[in-house]
């Protein structure tokens, strides 16, 4: 029996296991929002948010552990100078996960992780930066000429199959 087992493995040994945890918690702090697998979303909580929590600390003893937690000074930096103190009254709970279906490939479900006070970027359309008519003109041109010429192509490997089928 396996007792006491607190880690997914993901099919990995323990340093690239380890490897792949830093690299997402260096993700999730960078961008604030991250993409990934549900059961690396599930794991991925657990060292982020014990993450955050040293972090409010905020003293050289909490920087010297994150650093040896997760190797990456820009990471550490943001995570003590800028999220641990938006989180300072919060006694845990920092991040949520958000299902997203299932990946196309191999139909692994997919989530979102993302802190609980994530703001997305305003959603910017090429009319509301300029007002550029021209440019929302040209981009549809330009796409409607790569579709004509995906339909082409199509039809002409179309008929070279047909043509070496009768051979």
């Amino acid at each position: 029996m396996r007792h006491k087992v607190k880690t997914h493995s993901f099919g990995r040994r323990q340093g690239p296991r380890k490897a792949l945890m830093r690299g997402l918690v260096s993700s999730l702090v960078e961008h604030g929002r991250i993409k990934t697998t549900v059961a690396k979303a599930k794991e991925l909580r657990r060292h982020v948010e014990r993450a955050i929590t040293i972090g409010k600390a905020g003293d050289l003893s909490a920087i010297r552990v994150l650093l040896k937690k997760i190797p990456n000074k820009k990471t550490v930096r943001s995570l003590v100078n800028d999220i641990a103190p938006r989180f300072k009254e919060r006694p845990g709970g920092y991040t949520r996960i958000i299902k997203a279906g299932n990946r196309t490939g191999d139909q692994a479900p997919m989530a979102y992780i993302e802190f609980v006070d994530y703001q997305p970027p305003a959603a910017t359309t090429e009319e509301t930066v300029k007002g550029d008519k021209e440019l929302v003109k040209k981009k549809r041109q330009a796409a409607r000429k790569a579709q004509k010429a995906k339909k082409h192509r199509r039809k002409m490997q179309e008929a070279s199959r047909k043509k070496n089928r009768n051979k």
